[in-house]
C-alpha cells in the first residue's frame, strides 16, 4: 500500500505558508513569503535533494497545484520526477489542468485518497497544501510526516497542525541538524497516541 508523506519546511510555531518566496501565497494577509532563504545550506539541500530524486506520485491541494503550474513544468532540469509524476489534486473547482499526468479529485475525496492508496506504485508525497493536510490529519491518513524545522517563529500563517488534529504517536526514523540550525527529522506513524508505553 502506498504511504502518504507530508514533506514540508515548518516554523518553530507550525507555519508552513510560503516558505519559498514573497509571492507564493499572500492569502490571509501573509507578509514573510520566503522566510527559510536565508537558511539555506549544502546539509539541508542535500536531503532536499535526495527527497525530491525518489520515486513518488504527488498528492497535492489545489492552491499548491496553481502555484507550481507555471514554474515547475519548466524547470524539469531542477525536478525531473516532479513532471513525471502523476499529479492527484484535490479540488472542488479544477477538473483539468496543463501539467500532465494529472488526475483530479471531488466529492468523497477522504474514500477516493483511500482507494488510491491501495493502487500500486509509489508513495504519495504531499507538499504545501495546508488545507488539504488537515482533512488527511483529520481522516487518519497520513504515514510519515518529513519535517525541516526552521529555528524562527512567524507570530501567524497556515499552521501544519490546526483545528482537528487527532491523538497520533510517531517514531523519528532519520533526524540531523544542519550548522545554522535547521532539524530535518523523519516521523513515522505508529497509532494512536500511548501514553503509558511510548515507544
Amino acid at each position: 500500500m502506498k504511504k502518504i508523506i507530508v514533506l514540508e519546511h515548518i516554523s518553530l510555531d507550525g507555519v508552513i505558508q510560503a516558505p519559498g518566496g514573497p509571492d507564493e501565497d499572500p492569502s490571509g494577509g501573509f507578509a514573510h513569503g520566503g522566510w527559510i532563504a536565508p537558511y539555506s545550506n549544502p546539509v539541508l539541500g542535500t536531503a532536499l535533494k535526495r527527497q525530491m530524486n525518489q520515486s513518488f506520485d504527488l498528492l497535492l491541494g489545489r492552491k499548491t497545484y496553481e502555484i507550481w503550474v507555471p514554474y515547475w513544468p519548466k524547470h524539469g532540469d531542477v525536478w525531473p520526477r516532479a513532471n513525471a509524476a502523476t499529479k492527484y489534486v484535490v479540488s472542488n473547482t479544477l477538473s483539468s489542468g496543463e501539467w500532465l499526468p494529472s488526475v483530479f479529485i471531488n466529492g468523497d475525496v477522504t474514500e477516493k485518497i483511500r482507494q488510491i492508496k491501495k493502487l500500486p506504485g509509489p508513495d504519495l508525497h504531499v507538499w504545501g497544501s495546508a488545507h488539504l493536510i488537515q482533512t488527511l490529519i483529520k481522516f487518519n491518513l497520513v504515514d510519515v510526516f518529513w519535517l525541516m524545522i526552521y529555528p524562527i517563529t512567524l507570530g501567524s500563517g497556515k499552521r501544519l497542525f490546526a483545528s482537528g488534529t487527532i491523538p497520533m504517536a510517531f517514531k523519528v526514523t532519520e533526524s540531523k541538524v544542519t550548522p545554522n540550525g535547521v532539524i530535518i527529522v523523519n516521523y513515522e506513524r505508529l497509532g494512536e497516541t500511548n501514553r503509558e508505553n511510548p515507544q
